[in-house]
């Protein structure tokens, strides 16, 4: 389902919501649908660099200690 609408992880239970393939699926369709990741996701450097990767609007969902990292802040403008 995340394949055709990201934001459709909103729907899925806990564990779904910690599946970092799925997520980053979910991401690639609505980059909104990070909000909807499990909190250890959100706060994972190289997970939250892979989803600015696919879109750089992504990083407004990341954990606050990640939105101030330069390295994702010059990545999601690139996006």
């Amino acid at each position: 389902a995340v394949r055709q609408n990201g934001l459709a992880l909103s729907f899925a239970v806990g564990p779904l919501k910690a599946d970092r393939e799925l997520v980053l699926e979910a991401v690639r369709q609505n980059w909104l649908a990070l909000e909807d990741a499990a909190r250890p996701l959100k706060a994972d450097r190289e997970f939250v660099l892979e989803a600015v990767q696919r879109n750089g609007c992504a990083l407004a969902c990341a954990a606050d200690p990640l939105k101030a990292d330069r390295e994702l802040v010059l990545e999601a403008v690139r996006q």
